[in-house]
């Protein structure tokens, strides 16, 4: 039997990171679930424990060193290594650039970009002292494909994406493995958390989240999936490769060619839902 994990992952008290949780632990990983709500972290690790798997809740606030510091040592006394950081706690927003207020974007940005640092400035050293782990940073589709009014979020994701290459590099010969994942649109709670000015962006996500052909489980699968294969970029959506590759091969011309006629679908939408 393959030896226990030592797993730990932020923003796993519902969504994805629940779905996260869940998956990894049937896997015969322990699990911590780090999130600031207690009382639904507490009942994520009650099903698991409840389906024969092993968690526990440990309170984090990712854009608070010192809670994440207090994170750190109660796994320490915890456990005899930490195999596995999975960095998923994360918000959105959407709004159009000339309307999103600043500390708007501040908000997205403390959270999306500076609490993965923040989470990896203090775990890469535990990792360093080891000889090994492994890091799976929670990205988005929107890093790598932007979609229209969604800049400020857009932005968070690319930085991650980014984030997530440098550290692949600088890493490596720390025998410390880096993942991204880039999720598209899937059936989520991520809109409970979104911000925005315009009234009927959340009602739009809410149809684009539900059209989805996947869900969170299956996300977490993939996620899963790669991370055993120590694989850099987890995609999730056929579309979304298929976009993921057209940026890449096509002239940049073309590829906003082909984009621009998906803007207008939103747009469209958009005018539809005001209607």
């Amino acid at each position: 039997m393959k030896s226990k994990q030592h797993v730990v992952i932020t923003g796993a008290a519902s969504g994805l990171g629940k779905a996260l949780a869940l998956k990894w632990s049937a896997m015969n990983a322990e699990v911590c679930v780090a999130d600031i709500n207690q009382q639904a972290g507490e009942q994520v690790c009650e099903q698991i424990i409840a389906q024969g798997g092993k968690a526990f809740f440990s309170a984090c606030d990712i854009t608070d060193p010192t809670s994440i510091k207090a994170l750190t040592h109660d796994l320490q006394s915890r456990w005899p290594q930490i195999d596995l950081l999975i960095n998923n706690a994360g918000v959105a927003s959407a709004d159009k650039i000339a309307a999103e207020p600043i500390s708007q974007w501040h908000w997205v940005m403390e959270i999306n970009l500076f609490g993965i640092v923040n989470m990896c400035q203090q775990f890469v050293p535990i990792f360093q002292q080891q000889g090994f782990g492994s890091i799976v940073n929670v990205a988005s589709q929107a890093g790598l494909t932007p979609i229209p009014f969604m800049a400020s979020y857009n932005a968070s994701k690319a930085a991650v994406v980014s984030l997530s290459e440098t550290l692949r590099l600088e890493l490596a010969d720390d025998n410390i493995n880096v993942s991204v994942l880039c999720p598209g649109f899937f059936k989520t709670n991520l809109g409970t958390s979104l911000r925005t000015q315009l009234p009927t962006m959340e009602k739009l996500l809410g149809k684009l989240f539900d059209k989805s052909p996947i869900d969170a489980t299956q996300v977490a699968n993939i996620a899963y999936q790669g991370e055993a294969n120590k694989q850099f970029l987890l995609l999730t959506h056929q579309q979304g490769k298929r976009l993921y590759q057209l940026k890449r091969l096509l002239p940049l011309r073309w590829y906003f060619t082909i984009v621009l006629k998906q803007t207008l679908r939103l747009r469209q939408l958009l005018r539809e839902e005001q209607a």
